[in-house]
């Protein structure tokens, strides 16, 4: 059974960092992309970044480009989102995600999902 569990969400200024983990478990981590997606009250859920091995590819959305970056430890079996310079607009409840293999930035090309972690930022 694949398990999802995020951590690292919090209350923060503007300006200011967080990192965000999440620990999968049930899966063979390695081959894996990895996702990080968000979402705001009234608002469709957002891609973040995603990383893939296998494929060898990194990206992060325009929005969060130059100031969060995901990166992942297979031997921990963990994906991280470093959040630098956050705004206001980052606000929201952020997820991971995992698929096999593939490579997708909207949520509907991902299998399994943690349960979120809320992160606010405030001015």
């Amino acid at each position: 059974q694949v398990q999802m569990v995020e951590s690292g969400g919090g209350l923060v200024q503007t300006g200011g960092s967080l990192r965000l983990s999440c620990a999968a478990s049930g899966l063979t981590f390695s081959l894996y992309t990895m996702a990080w997606f968000r979402q705001a009250p009234g608002r469709e859920r957002e891609f973040v970044g995603a990383n893939s091995p296998i494929l060898n590819i990194t990206d992060h959305a325009d929005s969060v480009k130059g100031r969060f970056t995901i990166s992942r430890d297979n031997a921990k079996n963990t994906v991280y989102l470093q959040m630098n310079s956050l705004k206001l607009e980052d606000t929201a409840l952020y997820y991971c995600a995992a698929v096999k293999g593939g490579w997708s930035a909207i949520a509907s090309g991902y299998n399994y999902w943690g349960q979120g972690t809320q992160v606010t930022v405030s001015s």
